[in-house]
């Protein structure tokens, strides 16, 4: 009898540089195992220029991959190399997910529907909200508060020309980086999409005196996993997003697209990750 042949496992990845340090592996993982399902999902480095991108992607394309991730540089390069884009991704023009279907790509930009999924889940539902940064994260966030419907976005940068580049993806109001604790009185959430506050960075420096009480504070850093930033709003009982949050919200599309059908955002998995974190010393 002929012995059938083992079906290789299901391939997928996060594309970055660098990107040992990725989490994204080990939350993958973890939902493949309580699936039962023979998955590989990989870091992978690409060099952050256009033809190093290009070349990796067409390899992993070659070797079986069915899709990857992709962070920091190369998610405008995603978006770029793409046959077809998701709505959020040509709205905020940038990915951080391809599947490779047949001979296409497809771009799409998980962050930004994590986002939206976060603020449709708050009780009660912000109206307004204050940004901080310009960056392709703050893209993302600016897409996702338009989606969600936000009567007011305000959004501050330390290049206020650069926030303005960005403002109308959701007809945000821009001001002077300087200005920015004045604007927290008319928030009901705040966002920071800045490096400011992680581990080797600066920290953000915002007296959160002026802060309405039942408004909201939401830090996409996740190492550390409280930052200052949170750390201060706890302090004085105001409500807390931390960025462990985004990246396992950011992570279930991919997971089911790729590798599985059940990508469960739960209190089992949180911990897993604060476990690892921990044991990283972030």
């Amino acid at each position: 009898m002929a012995h059938l042949a083992k079906e290789k496992p299901r391939l997928a990845g996060v594309v970055g540089w660098p990107v040992s340090h990725s989490l994204s592996p080990f939350i993958h993982s973890t939902w493949a195992a309580r699936e039962g399902i023979d998955a590989r999902y990989d870091a992978i480095a690409a060099a952050p220029d256009d033809a190093a991108f290009t070349e990796k992607i067409g390899v992993l394309r070659a070797e079986g991959y069915r899709g990857v991730n992709v962070t920091i540089p190369h998610k405008e390069r995603a978006f770029r190399i793409a046959d077809k884009v998701s709505d959020a991704a040509r709205s905020i023009g940038a990915a951080n997910m391809l599947t490779f279907v047949n001979e296409e790509i497809i771009a799409e930009n998980s962050d930004a529907t994590a986002v939206v999924e976060i603020i449709e889940s708050l009780e009660p539902r912000p109206q307004t909200a204050l940004t901080l940064g310009a960056g392709g994260a703050a893209r993302g966030v600016l897409w996702a508060l338009n989606k969600a419907g936000l009567s007011r976005v305000i959004i501050a940068n330390r290049t206020r020309a650069r926030a303005a580049e960005i403002a109308p993806i959701a007809n945000a109001e821009t001001i002077d980086w300087n200005a920015r604790g004045d604007a927290l009185d008319k928030a009901d959430l705040i966002i920071n999409t800045t490096s400011l506050g992680m581990n080797g960075e600066p920290p953000l420096e915002l007296d959160l005196a002026r802060m309405k009480p039942d408004a909201i504070v939401f830090d996409l850093v996740y190492s550390p996993l409280e930052t200052a930033l949170l750390a201060a709003a706890r302090a004085r009982g105001l409500r807390t997003i931390d960025g462990l949050e985004m990246l396992m919200r950011q992570a279930a599309p991919a997971y089911r697209r790729w590798l599985g059908a059940k990508a469960e955002v739960d209190a089992d998995l949180r911990k897993r990750l604060e476990t690892a974190l921990k044991a990283r010393g972030r």
